[in-house]
């Protein structure tokens, strides 16, 4: 049968199947009749299920890009479906395909023998868990919640109303990730004085005595004009839409009229990067490796405790593009004061939550830790 003359029934029903946003639009650029029959009032619908299927669950996608400071985090939002809306879906969406990536490698960082790719089921667990932290973190740690007021009832109470919309078994999939983007601030981001050590003896055996690595005194130091100048426009672009991270649509065809959507500051975030590289460039010749360590134990854990107030998306640009010590503190910096020495909520509201509901902390993570509960679970 020619595909003229297939129903338009069916050839709805094709693109139905269709599991990602990319597949819809080949689908629908591989002749004519698909074509037409994709442009008409369905594409809004085969757009949603491709989308629910790639990045889902969209309802947490959906909490995340539609909250602001004027609206309660805990309650629901049911909004009406458009591009403008799927756009931002997929933004978001990318993020969290990113840690899918990531998530394994962390995961399995000792057993490796044992790291695979996850399942469809896994995806979509870690995916809301992303969905999730990043909603925490836009609620919560900002600067309308500095560390003086932390503690305070008023300030306690939202966090624990958005937590307990979640049941125990997805609580700990946000535990199981939390614990991944720690890993991921510790190994690429903050590394320790410690860690840096036995990457440089990992990768000089034979050094000598007189080549070891000396580390500061002091954690931090102020950056350069020329780094602080240069994350300044990045501070604004994050502040401005939470999940515009050098991350483009144009891949899934997302757009009135088939156009590919491009963040409109695609441009200024490549020459970021662009720039980004050039200073790493010419620091290699004449750089101490000592200076990239964020203290010993003790000071390196308030460090990490910090860092984690940033979102999945902020860590992960982080993690691609600031390869040095004064690029992350020159993005710290940016955020406000309110950053440093503030560190985040979520494990202590997480620790009053699962009290409240008879369940000891530590066995909780435990139990995410040898994999019995959280995103990967062992039967």
């Amino acid at each position: 049968m020619h595909f003229s003359d297939i129903p338009t029934e069916l050839v709805l029903q094709v693109f139905r199947s269709c599991t990602s946003i990319s597949d819809v639009h080949n689908l629908a650029a591989s002749c004519r009749r698909f074509h037409q029959a994709f442009n008409t009032s369905q594409r809004l619908s085969i757009l949603q299920g491709a989308a629910e299927a790639q990045y889902g669950p969209l309802q947490d996608a959906i909490q995340l890009v539609t909250h602001n400071a004027s609206q309660a985090a805990h309650k629901p939002r049911h909004v009406p479906w458009s591009m403008s809306l799927l756009e931002s879906i997929v933004k978001v969406g990318r993020v969290a395909e990113r840690w899918e990536d990531i998530y394994p490698v962390r995961k399995w960082k000792h057993d490796y023998e044992d790291r695979r790719l996850l399942n469809p089921s896994e995806r979509m667990r870690l995916r809301r868990a992303i969905y999730r932290l990043w909603l925490y973190a836009k609620a919560f740690h900002n600067p309308d919640h500095p560390r003086d007021m932390r503690g305070h009832r008023w300030q306690v109470l939202p966090r624990m109303e958005l937590l307990l919309n979640w049941p125990t078994a997805e609580l700990a999939e946000l535990e199981d990730v939390r614990a991944v983007l720690r890993d991921v601030i510790h190994a690429h981001i903050c590394p320790s004085n410690g860690t840096v050590q036995r990457k440089f003896r990992k990768r000089f055996p034979d050094a000598g005595p007189h080549q070891q690595i000396s580390f500061n005194a002091h954690v931090n130091y102020p950056p350069p004009a020329a780094v602080t100048s240069a994350y300044h426009y990045h501070q604004q672009f994050i502040s401005t839409s939470p999940a515009a991270i050098s991350i483009s649509t144009a891949s899934d065809g997302i757009g009135g009229g088939g156009a590919n959507v491009v963040d409109d500051d695609a441009d200024m975030v490549k020459f970021l990067a662009v720039a980004t590289e050039q200073q790493y460039q010419q620091q290699q010749q004449h750089h101490e490796l000592g200076n990239e360590g964020w203290g010993d134990e003790i000071p390196h854990y308030y460090v990490v405790e910090d860092m984690l107030k940033l979102d999945p998306a902020q860590i992960l640009w982080l993690r691609d593009r600031a390869p040095l010590k004064r690029q992350v503190e020159a993005f710290v910096r940016r955020l406000g004061d309110w950053f440093e020495n503030n560190g985040e909520t979520l494990g202590q509201t997480l620790d009053c939550l699962l009290q409240k509901r008879g369940e000891d902390p530590v066995e909780f993570r435990h139990r995410v830790e040898l994999r019995r509960a959280g995103v990967v679970v062992i039967p």
